[in-house]
């Protein structure tokens, strides 16, 4: 299932050496700065060391968390725990749950890992159905102190179930959010992204981001592309969220045609950097 190791760090020096044609990170100083490989019996919770939760529905501050989603996100095993194949499972079940009628997970690296700039990826096996919204992405560890959208977002990777060919790339910030943020789509010439693994990245340095479905780029955003007036806030550190939405203004709710449970499996996430 997995590419090694030493495979991996190779293809990502490749990578780094030149981004969307600003060549300026050093490969020779790239190397993995944090991973987990998600190892371990099937039922374990994620490493406490590594991940945090996103417990509820965001009420009643951001009911829905500010995108009118259905879910209760829990920390319980049946939503978010190791499959034993060297996979996190983040599940999305329909059940009656505190209120809400469906459960899921959101984890985070907020307070344990944060970093500015470097290659973040995931290799994940997407969920599919109406109404089923998962996502691989990051948000300014000043989120507490500036709000968003003033932290910054950077969506690695987002994805509508009912489009299982297409994955998005974003960026929110201010002046560029929701609706009006910086976005590019990227589709599958065959099959769907529930079908098999891919790897999603992006590489970000100081003169901005690119974005990667299985190695190849897509976007790339520089600061000379923001909105006039409009701030450029990645410079600082970024932590990490892995998460299944169900329902949500970007995706809508689910239909009589959405099946249930539905998993998105995550077989490692990792990130390197020159420092």
């Amino acid at each position: 299932m997995r590419n090694g190791r030493t495979r991996a760090a190779c293809a990502v020096v490749a990578a780094l050496a030149c981004i969307g044609g600003r060549c300026g990170t050093d490969p020779t100083e790239v190397r993995m700065t944090w991973e987990d490989e998600f190892d371990g019996p099937a039922g374990q919770s994620p490493d406490p060391a590594k991940w945090t939760f996103d417990i509820g529905d965001g009420c009643p501050d951001l009911c829905g968390w500010g995108n009118a989603q259905l879910e209760f996100d829990t920390d319980r095993p049946e939503n978010v725990s190791l499959d034993g194949e060297g996979n996190l499972a983040i599940t999305a079940r329909k059940e009656a749950y505190r209120g809400r009628e469906y459960t899921s997970a959101r984890i985070k690296t907020q307070g344990l890992f944060e970093r500015a700039r470097g290659r973040f990826e995931a290799r994940i096996r997407l969920p599919v159905g109406q109404g089923i919204w998962p996502a691989f992405w990051l948000l300014g560890a000043d989120i507490g102190r500036v709000g968003w959208p003033e932290c910054g977002e950077i969506d690695i990777m987002e994805y509508r179930g009912q489009e299982p060919r297409i994955v998005h790339g974003s960026l929110h910030g201010p002046g560029y959010s929701g609706g009006s943020a910086l976005t590019s789509a990227f589709a599958l010439s065959e099959g769907g992204f529930d079908e098999d693994f891919h790897v999603f990245a992006v590489d970000w340095d100081e003169g901005g981001i690119t974005w990667y479905v299985d190695g190849v780029p897509y976007q790339t955003i520089e600061r000379g592309d923001l909105p006039g007036g409009a701030r450029w806030v990645f410079d600082g550190p970024f932590f990490i969220i892995l998460n299944v939405a169900v329902g949500g203004r970007y995706v809508g709710s689910p239909n009589e045609s959405t099946l249930f449970p539905q998993r998105m499996l995550v077989d490692w996430v990792r990130v390197y950097g020159s420092d």
